[in-house]
């Protein structure tokens, strides 16, 4: 795998911001009005939530976040890498770096939220290659045709 360096943090670093802008809107532009879950820089800050940034020679290449729904239980957030690296393994480090954390927190288990159709086809199968299946809504999400619900117990 090509090296790659986590750094938690620094969510005032112009990079950082547009490369979370830049997910959320694509994020929420490919679903319909009012169903995308992805979080802007703010909602990123709230203390219950810890972010990673993925880089490679000081450039920003990829994210990842762990938010903390309870003494037992997380959730990833806000998983992307830009389309220059997609397909390098760069997700895969992430998603183990956050599933370690999360393992290192305390918590026994980690769930998700993402969407259905082509375009998230290649997160969800590395979702379930990392061990992740389908399940129900947790936390504040309802049932929704527009979402899919993974969950992840962890050793």
């Amino acid at each position: 795998m090509p090296l790659v360096e986590l750094v938690e943090g620094h969510l005032d670093d112009p990079r950082i911001v547009a490369l979370v802008t830049h997910h959320a809107m694509d994020a929420r532009a490919q679903l319909p009005e009012g169903k995308g879950h992805a979080f802007f820089v703010d909602a990123l800050k709230a203390p219950n939530i810890r972010f990673w940034s993925a880089r490679r020679a000081n450039q920003i290449i990829g994210m990842g976040a762990l938010k903390v729904l309870s003494a037992d239980f997380g959730e990833v957030k806000s998983m992307r890498t830009i389309d220059e690296v997609r397909g390098q393994g760069i997700g895969d480090a992430i998603l183990t770096h956050i599933c370690k954390e999360a393992r290192e927190m305390g918590l026994s288990k980690i769930g998700l939220e993402t969407h259905p159709g082509p375009t998230f086809a290649p997160a969800i199968a590395l979702y379930k290659k990392q061990g992740f299946v389908e399940c129900g809504p947790f936390g504040d999400y309802v049932l929704d045709p527009d979402s899919i619900f993974m969950l992840k117990f962890l050793d």
